[in-house]
């Protein structure tokens, strides 16, 4: 192990392979794909984590209030009994669990496999929080919930459309392909409810007022249409139902649309005119779309846009950028209530009877299992009693997280696997320790739906397991067929076996290269994924954010990333690095809001909405009048919405709130973790 291995960065979704040595655990950038020898600061410094202190290192048992260590053995011999028992009680829907996006594709593979063979289609992942509804957008749509095409494609287009999403600062790397494309001639549109770091490379800014993408996206449409700058023979011959659409954008004028959005009428004309006449182009969105009541209809939305534009296969494509390492892989491999690996429905019984004959039964369940984002309620009621975790924090991830806090309380059993005692592992009966993404071998998806694979690096710190022996523990433990696993190779093999694309290839191949695409580079080039191979237009109207600024609450409150912070910063927070970079994290405010309010910069202030309050310090300037922005997971999750949309996505990025002054303050307490 004295050479660098090739590992997937733990971070975000783009897929960055780091070059790791197993001496210093000191971090390179590999040369290839898709990083191209670029590296972010949480990928320069991505092993820091790993050596942390606060590793749990053996697995516990709660006694009362205290945890107190147990063997390996007893503790999987006791959870698999009292999941048994609840099932043999309460019914298997008794139980649920939840993947990780954190982990490899082999451990969510055996995750949703343990809760599918044991009877119920309670697993989710929390793709459910962040793009599910682009999931189920582009399912309606083009047939496949999931990127169309590679990263390398963006600087090849004539035009680059980024919505509701800052990649300078969520996904870094990937501004190399939007900046080279813009050197190629692109052009770059951003559209954002704030001044983002991306905005400093666009020729075109869009600052809009939250919850109105819909209305901006059928006001570009209604200029392309009455100016006739639509792709009229891929219309004719790809799509299906653009007189729908024709009609229902006829009202979206841009005056109309300057009204509502903020945006002058002349710049929705212009920047129509401009990504209609550049050719080709892409449009990349994230949680600025998706995370709304409207969440769907905002996708659909820009589906339509790029489907008018004929903007798909080689012209274009559509690019939802997936927040987690493996959020993408967690999905593909079945760990989400409705769908089988590949998003393939429950319903789908040639598919379904294919999977069971695999793992050597005669059927699987069919009903729709629990939404992440549903589980507490049926914990509230009574309806879930037992519930697994690996690798996430719900506790501080989930909207309005006091609620999730009480859910928790209220388990049977609550088993908790992961790499630290994080907020929601307080709460466990038991609690597993997971090994770090270094200590184990395994594959992962980044957003373009490349699997990559990842060394083992360094031995598992203390007594921590790897996931994926982990389940396959547990499975035997259950009773369960198909869990006699001696390497992670062997998880791979099978799971290759599901799809055709993967059926020939071998894992040797998988290790040796830049990665393999699942199902290929480039969907859609020469057909859509639907029963007619035909792209659907679907027209859609204004939805209203689920709770409205008024006297009592007038402000409307977002959620932002910042580079240097990840999620619930279980990793992020234990990195020296990163935390120095990070500094203290800040609410922002408009100065003109701030100064009505007698806010000056660096005051503490509380942001209070219907759900709670935190307090924070003031960051004056980068946001519009009206709207205060707050970095995602600082505890911002105790007062953000929780409404859903039709994916089962909260509504995180539009809050009724109110703020005012503090004359002394601190922080809200546990506010990291």
């Amino acid at each position: 192990m004295d050479e660098p291995k090739t590992v997937v960065c733990p971070y975000c979704g783009f897929g960055c392979r780091l070059l790791v040595d197993p001496k210093t655990m000191k971090v390179k950038p590999h040369r290839g794909e898709p990083n191209r020898g670029k590296l972010c600061p949480k990928g320069l410094h991505a092993t820091e984590f790993v050596l942390s202190g606060d590793r749990l290192k053996r697995p516990l048992k709660r006694e009362g209030s205290r945890m107190r260590p147990i063997s390996w053995g007893r503790a999987i011999e006791e959870i698999a009994g009292k999941l048994l028992e609840i099932r043999e009680l309460y019914g298997a829907d008794a139980v649920a669990f939840i993947a990780s996006s954190k982990v490899s594709n082999e451990e969510n593979y055996l995750l949703q496999k343990i809760a599918r063979l044991f009877g119920t289609n309670n697993i989710d992942n929390c793709a459910r929080l962040c793009h599910e509804a682009s999931v189920h957008a582009l399912k309606m749509t083009v047939g496949a919930g999931a990127q169309t095409n590679p990263y390398e494609d963006l600087e090849g287009f004539g035009a680059v459309l980024i919505w509701g999403y800052n990649p300078a600062e969520t996904h870094p790397v990937v501004m190399d392909y939007i900046l080279k494309a813009k050197r190629n001639g692109a052009k770059i549109i951003v559209v954002d409810v704030r001044e983002t770091r991306t905005m400093a490379f666009a020729d075109h800014k869009l600052i809009i007022h939250p919850g109105t993408d819909i209305v901006l996206a059928n006001a570009l449409m209604n200029v392309i249409i009455r100016e006739e700058l639509y792709d009229e023979d891929f219309i004719k011959t790809r799509t299906v139902g653009f007189s729908e659409v024709r009609m229902g954008v006829m009202k979206y004028t841009p005056k109309y649309a300057e009204k509502v959005t903020g945006i002058p009428a002349e710049t929705i004309r212009e920047v129509a005119r401009t990504f209609a006449l550049a050719g080709s182009g892409a449009i990349m969105w994230g949680m600025g779309l998706t995370q709304h009541v409207s969440g769907v209809e905002n996708v659909m939305a820009v589906i339509d846009l790029a489907l008018l534009l004929g903007y798909i296969g080689e012209k274009g494509g559509l690019y939802p950028m997936r927040g987690q390492n493996n959020v993408q892989g967690a999905a593909y491999m079945g760990a989400l209530s409705e769908f089988l690996p590949g998003y393939v429905p429950l319903t789908d019984e040639r598919f379904r009877k294919r999977v069971a004959k695999i793992w050597g039964v005669e059927d699987l369940p069919t009903e729709r299992g629990l939404y992440l984002t549903e589980l507490w309620e049926a914990i509230e009621s009574g309806d879930v009693k037992a519930l697994y975790i690996v690798g996430e924090n719900p506790a501080v991830g989930e909207a309005d997280f006091l609620r999730v806090r009480n859910a928790l309380r209220k388990l049977d059993l609550l088993v908790v696997q992961d790499v630290f005692m994080s907020r929601t592992a307080r709460y466990a009966h038991y609690v597993l320790p997971a090994s770090a993404f270094c200590e184990k071998s395994g594959s992962y998806m980044n957003s373009e739906r490349r699997i990559q694979w990842s060394h083992k690096v360094c031995e598992p710190m203390g007594d921590s397991k790897p996931d994926w022996e982990i389940l396959t523990m547990l499975g035997r433990a259950l009773g369960l067929p198909g869990f006699n696993y001696s390497s992670v190779e062997e998880i791979t093999a099978e799971y290759f076996r599901l799809f055709p694309s993967l059926e020939e290839r071998s894992v040797d191949e998988l290790k040796a290269g830049d990665g393999v695409f699942l199902p290929k580079k480039r969907l859609h080039t020469w057909e859509f994924s639907t029963p007619d191979g035909k792209a659907r237009f679907i027209a859609v109207e204004q939805v209203q954010p689920w709770e409205r600024p008024d006297y009592e609450y007038p402000f409307i409150l977002t959620t932002i990333r910042l580079i240097s912070h990840y999620n619930t910063g279980e990793m992020t927070l234990r990195s020296p690095s990163l935390v120095r970079l990070m500094g203290e994290p800040k609410v922002l405010i408009n100065r003109s809001d701030a100064e009505r309010l007698g806010i000056h910069d660096g005051d503490w202030v509380e942001i209070e909405t219907r759900r709670g309050k935190i307090r924070m310090r003031a960051k004056l300037g980068g946001v519009p009048p009206g709207l205060v922005a707050v970095p995602f997971h600082f505890k911002a999750n105790k007062i953000t919405s929780p409404a859903l949309n039709k994916a089962g996505t909260p509504e995180l990025k539009f809050s009724a709130a109110r703020l005012r002054k503090l004359r002394s303050g601190k922080p809200t307490p546990d506010t990291h973790r």
